[in-house]
């Protein structure tokens, strides 16, 4: 009902004459020819009806003139779709100065030289009528726009809010993941076995430690703002790795693999768990473009002082046409599901983006269709000099300090308390907001690990509530969690923690802190 009202008031002509006769004539002549009129009895009332809708205005020049300001002001202020039609009906020549100046100031009119022929008039109402028609069509058009824009922005802020919850509940075991690992290295293992598996562990980790941080912000990888920690690395172990990451995806299909690795050293300046990726989605990409059965090259040789690493298979291959933009975000080469494995396309954008940010080149080629295709990477090599000067990575022990763990993931806690204490601190846990504050209390810790997401009383009310008695030269506390986002951040600083970590944490970062 309220809907067609409106509609109603949009399709109506408001009339303005000197005269109720001129009017009531006016009114009667276009009624005649299906235009509906409402006539205004002042200028107040024509625009207090112009405010619930009107196709357009037919009002005479005296009315135009005298009030075109305020008429002017009206207009000036129409939405963005709207162009609202003004006829005014004028003296013969309407050359006068006022009418002048309201042809300037209120936009889209029409003058209409008095005596006026009915079928002048009707034509000129109609015309006028279907022009505000089509603004309509574009009002409706806006209209929709704005609610796709708002149901996308709902959508987005929901899949933000349900990847800040999926990176949340990943990184509180693999905290815990992470922390045995570092308390296994302390140990001074002895069995290779072990060792391996460790190191295996560890590297994994690692590896879906940076899948977690690269799904809470897909939007980095559009912007090339991915986060990389170089170090110098032997480039035959990023290669083994890559192949131990793509080793079910080979087998999977039954696939051959050829590695043909010097064995002499080829040591650059990366990332290892960046550049292992690199790799394995470059073998994961020959698998899944590789009929059942097929084989698949892997090479790497010195040219001077670059090192070229080479992913072969003899796949379907790569039309001419398409290498150029294989690199493409979302770019599948063939969706057929007899021939690939499925993925979102990311993959190959992200090598670029990785190997570019290492100073290297990636680029494809391939004979064409069935053919099979290749990738191949080229790294710069660092100097002798470069690998002298670093220093071999290895735990160093903590100053004495007392470290209050809080964390309802026992687990979590206890892992990471048996870590630092094997790193020489002084450590007790809590479980609880409640028992946190009863351990501050009695334990005195010079800093507090501080869960954020716990039930009950959580990280930030702990926090606020610590702030009341001590002030950061006393306890320093650092929010250790699995919620990342900026927002988090702004959370945990207006709460009075001093840092702000995700899980699992760096340990050097941590170490750094805590000191």
């Amino acid at each position: 009902m309220i809907a067609s009202l409106s509609t109603a008031l949009d399709q109506r002509l408001l009339v303005l004459t000197p005269t109720t006769r001129d009017a009531g004539i006016t009114s009667s002549v276009l009624g005649s020819a299906g235009v509906p009129t409402f006539v205004c009895r002042s200028f107040s009332e024509l625009l207090e009806e112009l405010d619930g809708g009107a196709a357009a205005l037919l009002v005479a020049e005296e009315v135009a003139t005298s009030k075109s300001g305020a008429l002017a002001d009206i207009l000036a202020h129409q939405p963005r779709w709207s162009d609202l039609p003004v006829l005014v009906l004028t003296r013969p020549g309407a050359d006068s100065p006022e009418t002048a100046e309201a042809l300037r100031t209120l936009g889209n009119v029409t003058l209409l030289e008095r005596p006026l022929r009915v079928a002048t008039l009707v034509s000129a109402v109609k015309t006028a009528v279907r022009a505000r028609e089509r603004q309509y069509q574009i009002r409706g058009y806006l209209a929709e726009q704005e609610r796709v824009e708002q149901r996308l922005r709902s959508a987005d802020r929901r899949k933000d809010e349900f990847l800040a919850t999926l990176g949340h509940e990943l990184r509180n075991p693999l905290a815990s993941i992470m922390a045995a690992v570092e308390l296994l290295r302390l140990t001074n293992m002895t069995d290779p076995s072990a060792l391996k598996a460790s190191a295996v562990v560890e590297r994994q980790v690692n590896h879906l430690v940076r899948l977690v941080d690269d799904l809470l912000e897909v939007s980095r990888i559009t912007r090339g703002i991915i986060d990389v920690r170089k170090e110098v690395v032997d480039l035959k172990e990023i290669l083994k790795a890559a192949i131990d990451t793509s080793r079910a995806v080979l087998d999977s299909s039954e696939h051959r693999l050829i590695v043909d690795i010097p064995d002499v050293a080829m040591r650059v300046s990366g990332d290892p768990i960046r550049l292992a990726q690199v790799f394995a989605n470059l073998l994961n990409n020959a698998a899944k473009y590789t009929n059942t059965g097929g084989t698949v090259t892997l090479t790497a040789r010195r040219e001077r002082s670059t090192a070229v690493v080479s992913v072969r298979d003899d796949g379907i291959g790569i039309e001419p046409a398409l290498l150029s933009s294989v690199f493409d975000m979302f770019m599948q080469v063939d969706r057929s599901a007899r021939r690939t494995q499925g993925g979102l396309g990311i993959g190959l954008t992200l090598v670029r983006s990785l190997v570019t940010m290492h100073g290297g080149t990636v680029y494809a080629r391939s004979d064409g269709s069935g053919r099979g295709s290749e990738f191949v990477v080229r790294l710069p090599l660092v100097s002798a000099e470069t690998v002298e000067n670093q220093q071999a990575a290895s735990p160093k022990p903590l100053p004495p300090r007392k470290i209050l763990v809080v964390d309802d993931n026992e687990d979590a806690a206890e892992s990471l308390g048996a870590l630092l204490t094997a790193l020489g601190a002084r450590v007790q846990t809590a479980h609880d907001g409640r028992e946190a504050l009863d351990a501050v209390d009695e334990f005195t810790p010079d800093v507090v690990l501080l869960d954020i997401g716990m039930p009950g009383m959580d990280g930030y009310e702990v926090s606020r509530r610590i702030r009341t008695k001590f002030s950061s030269d006393q306890v320093t506390l650092i929010a250790l969690t699995g919620w990342g986002q900026d927002e988090d951040r702004r959370r945990s600083r207006a709460a009075g923690f001093d840092h702000h970590l995700v899980k699992p944490p760096d340990l050097e970062k941590l170490r750094e802190l805590i000191r």
